[in-house]
């Protein structure tokens, strides 16, 4: 991968210095606008992480702070060379499948140069108080989110494979979507503070630990069947087992094999199938109530699973 690729100039093309307001709930404040805006998980109630798929060309510039850090990875591939500069520090690479780009919270102003069309970039953002050490829970320093500096080009293989998940479920959502959302959220920040921060003494790397004990997990997956057709967030399940959030997602993975996004999402399609055979159930409220964003979503992720629609489920169940 090339690095300090010469004969760039940062204002050959016009400058698309956006805006335009973006869609009620992003984080891009107003950065990239709606130019090239492909998916958006602004409608799905994500709480800790907002994620943007998003085409570019030419230049995007923007001069007001920025109050969320962000992730920017390539997931197709583009050959272009990308040209950043923020707050006056300059980093270019060619682009290519899994090249990431990370900016901090902070950064006032800034531009990136695209030498040729760039197909899709996902951008995730993160707020700055998913850094702090209580959320994380013990072995991060709270003072970690001070050692993160933009940094450009770089591959980080375990990055790149949370950033292809998170992007499969804004593409093609599950009725755990928001779960799974929040947990690899804090996996993001744990791999940027382990990886990605200036070393310093008095960080400790967490050990993986064991699952919940078998009253907590007990607790958890009471709750879980509870709140099937509620509003299930890690935070909440995290603090029905006393764990932190972070901690709270590998326990729960090493206590029964499944991360708390699968294990909610096979469990509410049980309960769509018992929810299916009331005839007088709409679908769309199955859908919503499922925590679907819409009822086409919950149609796909249904199919997906079974082989056929709810209709069509529902009709050969009550035949």
């Amino acid at each position: 991968m090339s690095k300090g690729h010469a004969g760039v100039n940062l204002f050959s093309r016009n400058q698309e210095v956006t805006s335009r307001p973006t869609p009620s709930g992003e984080r891009s404040s107003n950065k990239y606008g709606v130019s090239g805006l492909l998916a958006s998980s602004a409608a799905r109630g994500w709480s800790n992480l907002t994620a943007e798929l998003r085409s570019h060309r030419g230049t995007v510039a923007w001069n007001t702070p920025q109050p969320y850090a962000e992730i920017c990875v390539d997931v197709r591939g583009s050959r272009s060379v990308v040209t950043r500069r923020l707050d006056g520090a300059i980093d270019t690479t060619i682009s290519e499948r899994g090249t990431i780009w990370f900016r901090p919270a902070g950064v006032h102003e800034g531009l990136i140069d695209m030498s040729e069309p760039v197909p899709a970039i996902l951008h995730l953002y993160l707020p700055t108080g998913l850094f702090l050490s209580h959320d994380l829970g013990e072995g991060f320093g709270a003072t970690a989110i001070d050692t993160l500096r933009h940094k450009g080009g770089f591959r980080d293989p375990l990055l790149a494979e949370i950033a292809f998940a998170i992007m499969l479920e804004l593409e093609h959502e599950t009725s755990a979507g928001r779960l799974l959302a929040e947990t690899l959220a804090f996996s993001l920040v744990a791999r940027l503070i382990q990886n990605h921060t200036a070393p310093r003494s008095g960080l400790v790397t967490p050990a993986a630990g064991e699952g919940l004990d078998r009253r907590r997990l007990a607790r958890v997956l009471d709750y879980i069947e509870a709140n099937l057709e509620g509003d299930l967030t890690v935070a909440r399940l995290a603090s029905v087992a006393c764990l932190s959030e972070f901690y709270f997602a590998r326990a729960f993975k090493a206590a029964i094999g499944k991360s708390p996004h699968r294990h909610v999402s096979a469990r509410r399609l049980e309960r769509a199938k018992d929810l299916l055979c009331d005839a007088d159930r709409a679908l769309v409220d199955i859908a919503l109530g499922l925590r679907f964003s819409c009822q086409a979503n919950f149609t796909r992720a249904f199919r997906r699973a079974t082989g056929q629609t709810p209709a069509q489920y529902r009709r050969n169940r009550l035949a």
